[in-house]
């Protein structure tokens, strides 16, 4: 492969909202740099970025897919993103691996919810940003009032560097304002000159020497004007906007000129920062990253998947020093030397084996089964920490559980085998209810790891509604006694105890006191009535739930010298628990998050509304750019399907974001029918 230098690399994300074209794009770019022999098609499944068979079927992008192209001597390494937020993690994952983010919009759709998300993290990340309108062929197109839609909610920073000529079937290609054509076609959308006058103004502004030339009316070169216009794209004054169609090619040209060109090279993007590492201990304070191939070596992993044929491949961006032949590298996160076997630059699901890669450079190695996304791979002897790589909290869980028997133990692997490659899924086992839990950004993302645990691992799995983890208390004090007393023949049994139980402080746990005086009962028999209360409280009395906040004082007893034992006393405290328990006015409590619902204003009635009728209390609102941030507190067992409904109500442009607050009483009303489900259940296992 033919080698190149860092400054001649661009490192560019396309990122938007899904069916906006990012991926058609990409074909297109691919095919006009002779990247590819031919023009791939989503819907015929001939993409090269949208490889997986899962994207096939559903005809949309689920992994970022990392490809690479070459353009007037650059080195333009591409990433194609996920569209929807339910797969939200390839998009992060590749922001975090460029200088560059190309926000794709639709020239028929306009700006929707993830576009706002991906040009929201690409900003607080301080990336370069260039916008491409795709689609200018389609129907119904007002180009001047989308373009004041993207200034009006990205900024005024974006302006045209190219104008349509012509739209809908019309639509004959682009003019390319920094470089005018002799002759101005009839039929531009958008005023020329003053394009081109705020651009120029946009661009000085940048340069001080020249911004001083221009405000005495002097005449800047376009040469000089090209200088000021990379700085600005790179400092993010300048937001260019494009536009092509994807189909015939109309303006990809121009939008590859445009990266190979104007967008930062890894050396004049935004300076990498990273934290010296020190034995085990982490410096608090952020160093420059010298971009240079003769630094010390550092990248960081963005992605990870298990490929069933070359195994594991770890995907990273090296941001100093070279590596080259088969060096030991330090993964700081799990504090070990990995040894590099094979290179690859990836293209699409091909792997191009490579023996050398600089600063800038994206690459892949297979077959090291511990390293993560996040980490820092960095020298053994110059060691540095980049800042871990945040994703979204997980919102949608579901429980599930193998169809066949024997797969318990291959379910577990398979699925953190999936959790390795995404983020944003979770698996846990729930302690209290025992169930195999999956969490994921939405159904939609779930039902795509199930269908991947399906095809890929031959798993079939049942799934439905995890358990709402519900706890037992009282609200009262009370006592009781109980004489466990039997006689079988030979040696009988006997224990007797006197209880008192009280409420505690939420979150007081289960707390045991023994007020035995006079020998009523023998010390060694204390230990079996606390082993028998914490039996019962475990198992619970209503509902099958774990009892919490009781205290339980053994105040008085009495034994027998031959027929006490340890299990006579364990089975006198439970029964004696389970009356006292009875008397002491006992509750069900059920856990109660805090939840933020980010929506546009225009939902916000709906919204509210929809929380308080599922118990829902409303406890603060907050704005957000031109969206509204409400937060709740909420009982869990009313969300299960709060997912599908926000989509309902805000068209899919809402979303949201919860954490366990506390544990509250349940309403008595509900009480019945949660303790009858308990038993039928209860019924189900015996």
């Amino acid at each position: 492969m033919e080698q190149y230098e860092t400054k001649d690399i661009r490192n560019v994300a396309f990122v938007g909202h899904g069916a906006s074209g990012k991926t058609s794009l990409v074909e297109g770019i691919l095919f006009k740099t002779g990247a590819t022999k031919r023009l791939g098609s989503v819907d015929d499944g001939t993409s090269v970025s949208d490889f997986d068979s899962e994207e096939k079927e559903r005809k949309t992008t689920i992994d970022s897919s990392v490809l690479h192209c070459n353009w007037q001597d650059k080195e333009i390494n591409v990433i194609d993103t996920p569209g929807y937020p339910d797969f939200i993690n390839g998009s992060i994952g590749a922001l975090n691996a460029v200088e560059t983010a190309i926000v794709v919009v639709s020239a028929t759709s306009g700006i929707q919810v993830n576009t706002q998300k991906m040009w929201e993290i690409a900003s607080k990340a301080g990336l370069a940003r260039v916008v491409v309108i795709t689609k200018m062929d389609g129907e119904n197109i007002d180009y001047p009032a989308l373009l004041d839609s993207i200034q009006n909610i990205f900024g005024e920073e974006c302006l045209p560097l190219m104008l349509p000529v012509g739209h809908g079937a019309e639509f004959k290609g682009v003019v390319d304002i920094l470089n005018l054509p002799d002759e101005m076609p009839g039929d531009v959308i958008g005023d020329v000159d003053d394009c081109r006058e705020k651009l120029v103004e946009g661009t000085v502004s940048v340069c001080d020497t020249q911004l001083e030339k221009y405000l005495d009316g002097e005449e800047i070169s376009d040469e000089t004007l090209r200088g000021c216009f990379n700085t600005a794209i790179a400092a993010g004054s300048i937001v260019p906007v494009l536009c092509c169609e994807n189909k015939s090619g109309l303006g990809i040209e121009g939008i590859i000129d445009v990266i190979a060109k104007f967008t930062p090279s890894p050396e004049k993007g935004l300076a990498c920062k990273c934290m010296s590492v020190n034995g085990d201990k982490v410096s608090e304070e952020e160093k420059d990253v010298e971009v240079s191939k003769n630094a010390p070596f550092s990248a960081q992993v963005f992605k990870s998947i298990t490929d069933p044929f070359v195994g594991k491949l770890s995907f990273f961006r090296i941001h100093s020093g070279t590596l080259e032949g088969h060096p030991e590298i330090y993964n700081v996160r799990s504090k070990k030397n990995e040894k590099i076997g094979h290179m690859f630059k990836t293209f699409g699901k091909e792997q191009q084996e490579i023996e050398t890669a600089i600063p800038g450079d994206i690459v892949t190695i297979s077959k090291i089964e511990d390293i993560s996304v996040s980490d820092t791979l960095c020298d053994p002897h110059a060691k540095v920490k980049f800042k871990d790589i945040v994703f979204p909290k997980p919102m949608a869980s579901l429980a599930i559980e193998p169809k066949s028997r024997g797969a318990e133990q291959k379910i577990s692997e398979t699925l953190n085998r999936l959790a390795a490659e995404d983020s944003t899924f979770k698996v846990s086992r729930d302690a209290q209810t025992h169930e195999l839990v999956v969490t994921g950004m939405s159904n939609l993302h779930l039902d795509v790891i199930l269908s991947r645990l399906r095809s890929r691992y031959d798993i079939e799995v049942e799934a439905r509604q995890p358990k709402i983890p519900h706890k037992e208390t009282i609200t009262a004090k009370a006592s009781a006694q109980y004489k466990h007393k039997k006689q079988t023949g030979g040696k009988g049994q006997y224990g007797e105890v006197y209880l008192r139980i009280e409420p505690l402080e939420r979150g007081s746990g289960f707390e045991f006191v023994s007020k035995i005086v006079g020998g009523s009962i023998p010390s060694q028999y204390i230990p079996a009535v606390e082993k028998g209360l914490r039996e019962t409280i475990a198992n619970g009395v209503l509902s099958n739930n774990p009892i919490v906040d009781v205290k339980v004082e053994l105040y008085d007893g009495s034994f027998h010298n031959v027929d006490s034992s340890e299990a006579a006393f364990k089975i006198a405290a439970s029964k004696a628990f389970h009356l006292a328990f009875n008397d002491a006015k006992p509750v069900l409590l059920e856990p109660v998050v805090n939840i933020e619902v980010t929506i546009p204003s225009v939902f916000m009635g709906d919204v509210t509304g929809s929380l308080s009728s599922r118990r829902g209390r409303v406890q603060g609102m907050d704005s957000f750019g031109d969206l509204q941030v409400v937060q709740a507190s909420i009982p869990m067992d009313e969300i299960k399907n709060y997912e599908t409904e926000l989509k309902s109500m805000t068209g899919g442009r809402g979303s949201y974001s919860m954490e366990l607050s506390h544990y509250d009483i349940v309403p008595s009303h509900l009480v019945p029918a949660i303790i009858a489900q308990a038993k039928n259940e209860s019924e189900k296992v015996d």
